[in-house]
């Protein structure tokens, strides 16, 4: 009887330093594949705030170009307001001289008919 349970027990040790080494390879499989998936996602995340800054970047000068553009074009639209007014101006003197000179004609005329 006493054989048998000894045998009985070392069978079941046995058992137990399998069962121990399948739990210790699974447990080292898991960590592996988690720090495996770790690294991925920290690599994601890296790729992802890379790209993030890079377009951030872009639309920044993008946004710059378009403020200068902005500016340079109200530069322009000023510059031909001031135009237009003097072009305005000129037209109003040469409209007044244009009134003179028929006065002028008129007056002449009327005294070559006398």
């Amino acid at each position: 009887q006493l054989h048998v349970t000894t045998s009985e027990k070392d069978d079941l040790a046995r058992s137990l330093e399998i069962v121990q080494n399948q739990l210790q390879q699974k447990e080292s499989e898991i960590k592996r594949e988690t720090s495996e998936y770790k690294d991925r996602l920290l690599q994601a995340e890296k790729e992802h705030q890379d790209a993030l800054t890079e377009a951030n970047q872009k639309n920044e000068v993008e946004i710059e170009a378009c403020h200068e553009k902005i500016s340079s074009l109200e530069h322009f639209i000023s510059s031909q307001k001031l135009e237009i007014e003097h072009l305005k101006s000129n037209k109003e003197q040469l409209n007044n001289s244009l009134k003179e000179a028929n006065q002028a004609l008129g007056e002449l005329l009327k005294t070559k008919v006398r």
